[in-house]
């Protein structure tokens, strides 16, 4: 029987632009999918957070883009905490998986590396 997995993930948009919006949240989609073999069917779900800078359009219109028709999508504002990183989107990806927690690799793209330098 499979179990709910947490993918994390995060990158920093060019701009509060909706293509830079769009395309960033669509790379840093397809990475977590490719890097954990995720089958679509298995998305139980995707959180998305977005700093208060970037409000141009939804990062989950990305995901529908990419044919996530069926998954069920929420955006969210992150927490304004003073010197954070700016121009922001934040993923959690709950997916059905056998794979052990510990194997699931997180995504943090760009400038967004410095979130989790551990993983590096």
């Amino acid at each position: 029987m499979s179990k709910i997995r947490g993918i994390r993930g995060a990158i920093v948009a060019s701009g509060n632009r909706k293509d830079a919006i769009l395309s960033s949240t669509k790379e840093l989609i397809m990475r977590m999918i490719a890097l954990n073999k995720v089958k679509t069917a298995d998305i139980a779900g995707i959180i998305f957070s977005a700093t208060k800078d970037l409000n141009a359009d939804f990062p989950a219109n990305a995901a529908r883009k990419l044919g996530l028709l069926s998954v069920p999508l929420l955006c969210t504002n992150e927490i304004d905490v003073p010197g954070s990183l700016k121009k922001c989107i934040r993923a959690l990806m709950l997916v059905n998986s056998n794979k052990a927690q510990s194997l699931i690799k997180h995504v943090y793209l760009g400038g967004a590396k410095k979130l989790r330098p551990d993983l590096e």
